[in-house]
């Protein structure tokens, strides 16, 4: 169903039943549908998944000072969820970050996948990964969005330093589909979640995973350890062998990870 928040009619689903709900907060170079190996896996949870502004199905108007925290709080408002599990990964996690410093009563626990973590230090990317990053600008300049878009999956997708093409077929495609709607999505306004997490982690006290893969960007891989010492509650799990969308390819250490926590609460 269609949840409003503010001038956004957020697209929305609900896959099976059971106590505790989780919501899914999705990357942003993906959509909802990034979730779908994660809610298979949880047939006995009740799972939230949602398109954020400026991806998949959601619909919009511009609307400056618009909230993804409120956007997340609206999806659970309409399902009459009091508090949940919020597994979310990349842009997803900032969200969930905000949401439970700011909203502490509405999360029972996190599940962060490589999460962005507002107020952290600067970081500098190493000369390959600065050489796509170059690139990607240059494709944006000149409007190949194709390219912009292969370049998007090389790094996210694949892992800035692993081979061109590691992720392969059906998981490669769904990326490609899902990151060409936000690369033509018309922007939705400034956004306000004016919050820093980095120097607040110690006040988040629900349980926490915490992951990483071990080809994603350096910077997130120190980002995600710093995250693991400063929140009390959280365990840290580093992934072999993926990179920042390890749930997208399926990854079975990932999925099991996710089942087990959320099946232990």
């Amino acid at each position: 169903m269609n949840v409003t928040s503010g001038s956004a009619q957020l697209a929305t689903e609900s896959h099976g039943d059971g106590e505790p709900s989780v919501l899914l907060v999705h990357a942003g170079v993906t959509d909802q549908r990034s979730w779908r190996h994660v809610v298979d896996r949880l047939p006995d949870h009740r799972c939230l998944t949602y398109d954020q502004r400026g991806y998949g199905r959601t619909t919009y108007e511009h609307q400056d000072g618009w909230s993804g925290v409120e956007d997340a709080v609206a999806v659970l408002d309409a399902y009459d969820v009091d508090s949940a599990v919020v597994v979310a990964c990349s842009m997803g996690g900032r969200v969930a970050l905000h949401l439970a410093l700011t909203h502490p009563e509405r999360v029972r626990a996190l599940v962060l996948i490589a999460p962005a973590i507002t107020g952290g230090p600067g970081h500098v990317y190493e000369p390959e990964v600065q050489a796509l990053s170059d690139a990607s600008d240059a494709a944006w300049e000149r409007g190949d969005l194709d390219e912009v878009n292969r370049l998007d999956a090389r790094v996210w997708l694949d892992g800035p330093l692993a081979p061109d093409g590691r992720v392969d077929g059906e998981a490669r495609e769904l990326f490609l589909e899902m990151n060409r709607i936000a690369i033509e999505a018309e922007e939705p306004g400034d956004q306000d979640d004016d919050v820093d997490a980095w120097p607040r982690l110690g006040e988040i006290t629900v349980p926490t995973l915490l992951m990483i893969g071990d080809l994603d960007l350096q910077y997130l891989q120190e980002y995600v350890a710093h995250a693991a010492s400063a929140i009390p509650n959280a365990r840290l799990v580093e992934l072999p062998g993926v990179a920042h969308l390890p749930h997208l390819e399926a990854d079975e250490r990932t999925l099991a990870e996710i089942t087990a926590f959320v099946s232990a609460l």
